[in-house]
Order: C-alpha cells, then structure tokens, then sequence
C-alpha cells in the first residue's frame, strides 16, 4: 500500500533524514576508528631482543657534531658545550668514538678524554689538495699532543669510492703518515674497493672495511643483512689474512626509501644494530656502527635516507634504537590529530548526505585526509628547502582538493552555498585532474631516471586517481584532452621502467607503479560516446 499520501505521508521525510543521520553517525565512528588503528599499527612499541654486552659498553661510534640547523658544507663553529654534552651522552654506551675530519674540530680529543672516551681520529682526503694537506698536517698534531686518547688514525674515507685519488697515491699518504705518529696508521673504504685496490693493503697496519647492507649493489633485506655482514667479514678475514680487520661502518637507517627489500624504519635499525653488536661480540670482531646522531645535512647529497643513520636523533633523543621497545613513529598521535582535523575539514564543507551513497563519506574523507597527512609525515623526513616543502604542499592541496570533490559528489549537498561549491568543483575538476597529472608525472620522471635518492609518494595520489577513475568511467569530466592523453601516457610509459629498476620486492615502489597506473586509467579513460541517432 502506497503511503505517498495520507496521515503517514508526513512521517516519511524525517524517519529517512533519521536513518541517514544514524548511518552518516557510524560511519564516522567507524571511520575514526580506522584511522586511529592506522596510525596506532605505524606507533605501536615493538620488542627487539637486546644485545648481551661481556663488557657493559659497545665499541666504538662515528661522530659528527652538527645539529639540524649545522652542515660542514658551510663555515661553522662546533662549541665544547657542544661536544661535551654529547660525549657526556656517548660515554655511557660507547668506548670510543671515530671521526671524519679535523678541521674545525681539534677540540675532539682533548674532550674525549675528559669522558673517558678513545678516539679514532680520521682526516677528510679529497680533491683539494691544499685541503688535504691541510687535514693531514692537523691530523699527525693531533695524534702527538693526545697519544693515549687517539688509538689509530684514519687516513682517508672513501677516496677510492669517489675516484678522487688513485690506490698509489693513498700508499704514499698512509706512508708519510705512518712515519710521523705512534699510532697504527689505516685507511676506510667500501669493502669491495679492498679488494680492487689490494696495492693499498700492505700499507696499513689494519684492514677498515665499510659494511652497509642497505648501500650493497644487490641491496639485502633486514632478514638477510646480518648474514651478508658476516659472509663479506668471513671473505676480508681469509683475503687479508694477517691483517687485523676493523668493520668501519655498519648500521641500517631508519627512514628514507626502500632499496628492492631493504627497508628503513626503526624497528629494523634495531634489529641491525643489536644483531650485529651480539654476532661481533661473539665472534670477538672490532666495530664501529654509524652514527650516533641522524646528520639532516647529508640528505642534499644522499636523499632523505642519508639523513637518519644515527641512534640517536639531530636533537640527541634516544631512538629506541640500542635497548628496550622501538616504536617507527613515536608522535603517531599528532599525526592522528591531523588526520582528523583534515577529514572533519572536508566533512563539514560539504555538510550532511542526501542519499545513502552520502553517509560514506566520512570514510571518504577519512582516508583523504589521513593520505594527505601521512605524505606531510613523508615531508617532515625528506624536505631539505623551501622549493621541496612547497611541492609537496602542493601535492597535498591538490589531493584535498580532489577528495573534496569526491565527497561533495556523494554528499550531493543542498542549500544555496554547497551547491555552489560543488558547482565549482564540478566545472575545475578536468584543471584538477590535469594538474594532478602533470605534477605525478614529474614524479614519474624522477623514479625512471633519477631514482637512486628519490621516494615514492604514492599515499598522496591514491585517493584522487581511484576517485577520477571512477568518475570517468560513469561517464564524468567530458572527453579526454590532448595534454590530459600525454600524461596519461608517460605516467603509462614510466611505469614498467620503476618496475624494472626496483623489482617487484620494493613495496612502495610497487605501490607507486599501481598508483600511476590507475591515475594513468584516468587520463587516458575516453568516457561515454555520444549514441548516434537511428
């Protein structure tokens, strides 16, 4: 029986404003909730086992001083408040510590000492030949003024790696340095430069080999890095037997991109470095891990990997790296926050649903505005100027603004202003497609061609590319364009070259690919034709 007319016609109105109401109510709590164990699954503590140590502190530590506002690409001054408050630090964990360079830093082992710390005092050879000499000069004064506090001295870090000298002319540095300090006397290097240089061998008194499974050719996943330390230790111990062997470097990051299986996070620092210090205790192997405070500076030559190395935080906060729980996002509650205010943002602009399709979306919203928030997360690790953070503020607004659309689509909102709203959205949604392509296949570019440094910001993307997919393929957004049909078409083409550099191992870049893929769908979708008349 129809109720379209009579007594009950007036209840029909507000009972379905009611139940859209209840059902718009518990999406938004269910929205809210999994958004919050999203961002709880990235905080959450994790237990690693710690490192049994004989002798109550590890060996040794490559330190650099700077904070996050510091770089030695440009003149500083490293004050001993400075490098005190930081000995203060290390000394609790670490017998030693080992540098890089001594110019600008001659206050180091006088310091040290005073901390009960030894040092492994390095000098930066590269190409400026004064420089070096410079370094080399600073480097035997040192060693003579502080002989109980330096217990070797580094000549060199990776010359060979960066081709700047030849394997004769290290022989000839380390022997004019061996002439003139009591110390025993070694150069670091990668360790397969070892073996493609051997002439360099016999002129140092111990073999320091650098140790880096993330930075291998073939990269190694955390489940097979410690294996790869202890084959490649083995080998150097056979190749150079007789030689005392100093593993220089070894450590694992804990943010940037991942390398094919070779992940950064935390949690894996943690299992890298207390794995390593229980295997070298064991088998009695001397170590150095790097380092202990995460260099931001290092990202302009290194991308945002380079930046977090150390154990400890640019602001000296203890990443949970050494002992106890490990959390990969300690200030996951922000994040959380954030995502919520964005999602609310785009909740209340558009207002209440109209139709069933409207009361999804809180869920719509949530996961905008979460995305968007954790490709902010993203800039707070690999932004290193003004230009990459106003990119990727740009990205972000372009995604906000794509989800905005798509939730004023489902909301169909009424009243004057909404309608408006989505009026306006509706006639700039081909410019926003068109500007999201162009800025995707930037990045497209980027990972085909420049990837080594390069992340991949597929959180950002992911929400718009399904949303105009969708739009176009019910036949929304009009035809296709020349320009929208180019991006489409190089996002397409870049797409199996990622593939091809990352392998299908590499998560992120996989879920990149993907990404563009569907974005690549929406640039390229033609949209309903125009039935001709019969």
């Amino acid at each position: 029986m129809s109720t379209s007319s009579g007594p009950l016609a007036s209840l029909e109105p507000s009972t379905r404003g009611r139940g859209l109401a209840t059902a718009y109510a518990l999406a938004v709590v269910l929205a809210a909730g999994l958004v919050a164990l999203a961002w709880y699954g990235l905080g959450r503590p994790l237990g690693v086992p710690d490192a049994a140590l004989s002798g109550g502190r590890m060996q040794c530590v490559s330190y650099t001083p700077f904070l996050r506002h510091q770089s030695p690409l440009e003149p500083f001054v490293i004050s001993r408040e400075q490098v005190a408050r930081d000995f203060a630090l290390l000394s609790r964990y670490f017998r030693c510590v080992r540098t890089y360079s001594v110019a600008g830093l001659e206050l180091i082992p006088e310091v040290a000492a005073e901390h009960g710390l030894a040092v492994l005092l390095g000098a930066w050879i590269g190409p400026d030949r004064e420089a070096s000499a410079r370094e080399l000069e600073g480097l035997v004064a040192l060693a003579n003024r502080y002989p109980e506090t330096v217990l070797a001295v580094v000549v060199g870090n990776e010359v060979l790696l960066r081709r700047e000298r030849t394997g004769e002319q290290m022989v000839e540095l380390l022997r004019q340095v061996k002439a003139r300090v009591p110390q025993p006397v070694t150069y670091a290097d990668v360790w397969e430069f070892w073996s493609a240089h051997p002439e360099v061998a016999p002129a140092v008194d111990f073999v320091t080999i650098h140790l880096l499974p993330y930075w291998e050719d073939e990269p190694s996943g955390i489940d097979r890095a410690l294996e790869q330390v202890r084959r490649v230790r083995e080998e150097m111990g056979r190749r150079f037997a007789g030689k005392p062997i100093l593993i220089g470097e070894t450590g694992w990051p804990s943010e940037g991109r991942q390398r094919e299986t070779a992940r950064p996070s935390r949690e894996n620092q943690a299992r890298f470095v207390r794995g390593l210090v229980a295997m070298a205790e064991a088998e009695g192997w001397s170590y150095n891990l790097i380092e202990a405070f995460d260099q931001p500076w290092k990202r302009e030559k290194e991308g945002a990997v380079g930046g977090y190395w150390g154990l400890f935080d640019a602001e000296r906060v203890d990443k949970g790296v050494l002992s106890g729980p490990v959390t990969n996002l300690p200030g996951w509650r922000g994040w959380l926050a954030l995502s919520a205010a964005l999602a609310a943002g785009l909740l209340l602009l558009a207002g209440p649903p109209r139709s069933r399709w409207g009361t999804l979306a809180p869920l719509l919203a949530a996961a905008g505005g979460g995305l968007v928030a954790y490709h902010l997360l993203y800039g707070t690790v690999a932004a290193r100027n003004g230009a990459e953070w106003a990119w990727i503020g740009v990205e972000a607004a372009l995604s906000l603004a794509a989800t905005l659309w798509l939730v004023l689509r489902l909301i169909e909102p009424a009243g004057t202003r909404r309608a408006a709203l989505l009026g306006l959205a509706g006639r700039h949604a081909g410019h926003l497609l068109l500007a999201l392509g162009f800025t995707a296949a930037v990045v497209a570019l980027q990972l085909a061609f420049e990837p080594r440094y390069r992340d991949f910001p597929f959180a950002v993307y992911l929400v718009p590319a399904l949303g105009f997919l969708f739009s176009r393929m019910a036949g929304g957004l009009g035809p296709t364009t020349r320009p929208l049909r180019w991006l489409g078409a190089l996002l397409a083409l870049a797409a199996p070259v990622v593939v091809y550099r990352e392998t299908f191992e590499n998560g992120p870049a996989m879920a990149w690919v993907a990404v563009s893929l569907l974005l690549a769908m929406a640039l390229l979708w033609s949209g309903r034709r125009p039935t001709a008349p019969t």
